[in-house]
């Protein structure tokens, strides 16, 4: 005889079936959104790296100009304005950059709660906003990079005071938390969950799946308005240091953030004072460079550079090219001093296969990398995989002779010893 199953069994089973039906929406929901940020991130992306190409152009040949003015003439000041117009053009594309790959996290273990208060009271110098901390003593170490961590708390904290024009309080609270098994959106273990809870207007239902979106934004688009960039680049940082970030609100009644970071179970990083560098002219050197780009402006400007710093100059448009350039000179008697190769090549080899190739030619080859993506893993690391310096775009006349001054330097002195 068959036992029939009890009311409370089945309720069991009922239960049972909508948890897994809701995991499995969660499971979709973000799967759906990761896709649409990778294809959106791939395109932003690359928009940025062309868009520091153009920048390289513009600031290189800036930096060049200001070198034949007087500082006391009015055109040297014209230009120091268009500089600077520049470089806020160039922090555009590093947040484009920071959303579209993540950027590489440069990590150290370190206690996050002076960074949370920092980040924050920073964010609100100035407004009619006030801050509440509620954060222990006990908090566990994390491995993050602090920059890019800064980053993502100041778009929180800018959010939630665009969101409080009237003012109000921020109420910004720290805990260890324990997750015993694994969710949709992180894996089982120990985190740090900063919370950021605002007085401000809300988010509608209707918008808080999309909250996260690029260029998602309910404010007035524009250059001081609203790019809909910021929790999108918050969600990239958080996600690449191996987090999340999640939003609970609902209109009027403000809106609470909640970031998760993993725990470090490494020693805490100290940090040394860093001497302060006083910007000099640029240093004139002599030799022979061997530029790659893809870019024929590029290639223009940096023939102009270092022209100007009284190097001598030869050019190719990818790596196979400038190996071939590179060998020709050594068989002539007539080495590179250095080459400048370009990470990234529209169809042909880059700056990191170029440099391996190069090694096995000559195991003393003076490269540096340069690129538009400023955080990938070779610019952060270029040692390892066989640079002795790196550049990266966009970049002024000053920047590029200290750098091949110091790589030129140190071989020399390598020479000696």
């Amino acid at each position: 005889m068959v036992k029939k199953a009890t009311y409370e069994e089945l309720q069991q089973k009922v239960n049972l079936l909508e948890k897994e039906l809701s995991e499995r929406k969660v499971t979709e929901e973000e799967l759906l959104k990761a896709r649409k940020l990778e294809s959106i991130a791939a395109l932003s992306g690359g928009i940025a790296h062309d868009y520091n190409n153009l920048l390289t152009s513009i600031m290189g040949n800036i930096s060049l100009a200001q070198t034949y003015v007087e500082h006391d003439d009015k055109i040297y000041g014209l230009l120091n304005e268009a500089q600077r117009a520049s470089i806020l053009a160039k922090d555009l594309t590093r947040k484009l950059i920071t959303f579209s790959r993540g950027g590489t996290p440069i990590k150290k273990t370190v206690p996050i709660s002076p960074l949370v208060k920092r980040a924050t009271e920073f964010s609100l110098s100035g407004s009619n906003i006030r801050c509440e901390f509620n954060i222990p003593d006990d908090l566990w170490h994390v491995e993050i990079d602090e920059t890019q961590i800064g980053q993502a708390i100041y778009n929180l904290v800018m959010n939630a005071r665009e969101a409080m024009r009237d003012g109000g309080a921020i109420r910004v609270a720290a805990e260890n938390t324990n997750i015993t098994h694994e969710t949709p959106t992180l894996k089982e273990g120990r985190y740090v969950t900063i919370s950021f809870k605002d007085e401000g207007i809300g988010i509608p239902k209707k918008h808080l799946k999309k909250i996260f979106d690029p260029y998602f934004s309910t404010k007035e688009m524009g250059a001081q308005k609203g790019m809909g960039l910021g929790l999108s680049i918050c969600h990239s940082i958080i996600k690449g240091h191996g987090g999340d970030v999640d939003v609970f609100s609902a209109e009027g009644i403000g809106a609470t953030f909640n970031i998760h970071l993993p725990v470090s179970d490494g020693k805490a990083f100290k940090e040394e004072p860093v001497k302060r560098q006083i910007k000099a002219a640029p240093v004139i050197g002599k030799g022979r460079i061997l530029v790659m780009d893809d870019e024929k402006m590029i290639r223009h400007l940096a023939g102009e550079l270092l022209n100007y710093l009284g190097y001598d100059v030869s050019f190719s448009k990818d790596g196979a090219k400038a190996i071939e350039v590179y060998k020709e000179a050594m068989e002539s008697g007539e080495s590179f001093d250095a080459v400048i190769l370009d990470l990234t090549v529209r169809g042909g080899m880059g700056g990191k296969e170029a440099i391996r190739k190069l090694m096995e030619i000559d195991p003393h080859v003076k490269g540096i990398v340069s690129s538009g993506y400023s955080d990938d893993s070779v610019m952060t690391d270029f040692e390892k995989y066989g640079f002795k310096g790196v550049v990266a775009k966009p970049y002024s006349v000053h920047e590029v002779s200290r750098v091949l001054d110091e790589v030129l330097t140190l071989s020399a002195t390598q020479i000696e010893l």
